[in-house]
């Protein structure tokens, strides 16, 4: 759990613990739709209802919702649909109770994204995607993002969220800065004479986006690493709208989430298409899921008007609670109309995202690499914390651990030395 400035969130134990003890929360209803209109063929969609996990002497559910917009082919889309989830999944030790696996969720994404990208990049094939991921458990949504896809929430009293980045090279000054520190070149499509034209673009390559799954033409300075936000829900629930950049670079967060008020999930999705669609023609791979997560006693349609969102303000994306004293009463936190931040990292550092926060030996295999899950012989594992600048705060034997093959990755993408095979690219 991170915590910045002066902002203090609350414990998400204690959450969970009033949730499931005090308040007897039942768990949301959930449903959802899809929607889309075909341009290349190249954006697919997971969806999956009632997963179920072991947890103590019972079996717990959680949903799943993936939104994966190839470019360059759609072999990247296809297989990490088809793997991704399972990648997350084997990164979670077992036996955890529920409080510790959510907590241990944004850490197995960050794995889970990595090793999909490594094992793909093993089939030498050079399309990518991008990935915005989505778990819904109990009141907790958890979202994982790379490249230009977004996931945005309304609340059931109209406040509007922005859970996922956005990692296109025009708008995102950090990330054209990490991948010329890297060793890549950042620029415009230069047509001769002096002349550019076109978006940011990495090169080589030509990619317009910072982080992706595939793309192993382009060079390992762009990451699969992504973005993770996760959120406690009110009781009073909301709506997630999951879209490609067909959607949102048309429409904004406020006029999809107008365009399709009071319709249920899979009507919403279809207007949102029609009318990203509508508006400047069939141009790309449109495609939207929309899902709603609401209190059992609530019917679905229609959610109230929206508060109007205070235009040029995006960053502001969560309205916290000042903490003046942790002794707090609880009473302050379990208002009906806070959202709750429970975790949010963007860095593209391993060292980072792997941090040691809980204890080791409930959070990570010992013997295991912290990424592909490779079982290692005592004294094989490479420390994911070797050579960072706080290595020396930090025992040899102070883990996660990564195999030899995950460090050459870790260090690929820090730049710590030659990316692999760089081939041209005509990739969006």
């Amino acid at each position: 759990m991170s915590s910045k400035g002066e902002h203090q969130t609350v414990p998400l134990s204690v959450l969970l613990k009033r949730e499931s003890e005090s308040e007897k929360i039942e768990n949301p209803e959930i449903l959802h739709g899809q929607a889309s209109q075909s341009k290349k063929g190249e954006d697919f969609t997971l969806l999956k209802t009632e997963c179920q996990r072991a947890m103590g002497d019972g079996v717990a559910t959680f949903s799943v919702f993936g939104l994966f917009d190839g470019h360059n082919g759609s072999a990247a889309a296809i297989y990490t649909k088809e793997n991704l989830l399972n990648n997350v999944l084997s990164a979670i030790p077992a036996d955890l109770n529920r409080d510790e696996w959510v907590a241990a969720l944004p850490r197995a994404l960050v794995a889970g994204f990595v090793k999909t990208d490594k094992d793909f990049q093993a089939k030498a094939k050079t399309s990518g995607t991008t990935v915005t991921f989505v778990i819904i458990d109990g009141w907790v949504v958890t979202v994982a993002s790379v490249g230009d896809s977004r996931c945005i929430f309304e609340s059931g009293e109209g406040g509007i969220y922005y859970l996922s980045a956005d990692h296109r090279l025009e708008c995102n000054e950090e990330e054209r800065e990490r991948i010329t520190s890297s060793g890549g070149e950042v620029g415009r499509l230069n047509t001769g004479g002096g002349t550019q034209i076109g978006p940011l673009r990495c090169w080589p390559g030509g990619l317009c986006l910072s982080r992706s799954i595939g793309d192993m033409d382009v060079g390992e300075y762009i990451v699969p690493v992504p973005y993770v936000k996760q959120v406690k829900l009110s009781t009073a629930g909301g709506r997630l709208i999951i879209s490609s950049d067909g959607v949102w670079d048309v429409l904004s967060a406020e006029v999809a989430l107008d365009c399709c008020r009071g319709m249920s999930p899979d009507a919403a999705a279809a207007q949102i298409v029609k009318e990203a669609v509508h508006t400047k023609g069939l141009r790309d791979d449109t495609t939207c899921i929309v899902v709603d997560i609401l209190p059992l006693e609530k019917p679905s349609a229609p959610l109230p008007p929206p508060k109007k969102a205070v235009k040029g303000k995006l960053k502001a994306m969560f309205r916290k609670k000042h903490s003046e004293a942790s002794s707090q009463s609880d009473k302050e936190y379990m208002e009906p109309d806070v959202v709750e931040e429970l975790f949010e990292e963007g860095s593209a550092m391993l060292s980072e995202r792997f941090a040691t926060k809980y204890p080791l030996c409930n959070m990570f295999k010992l013997f295991t690499c912290a990424v592909c899950q490779l079982e290692m012989k005592p004294g094989e594992g490479i420390s994911i914390h070797a050579g960072t600048s706080n290595s020396v705060k930090l025992r040899p034997w102070d883990g996660p651990f990564l195999c030899s093959t995950c460090q050459e990755k870790k260090e690929a993408m820090e730049g710590k030395r030659p990316s692999g095979s760089r081939h041209g690219s005509d990739s969006d």
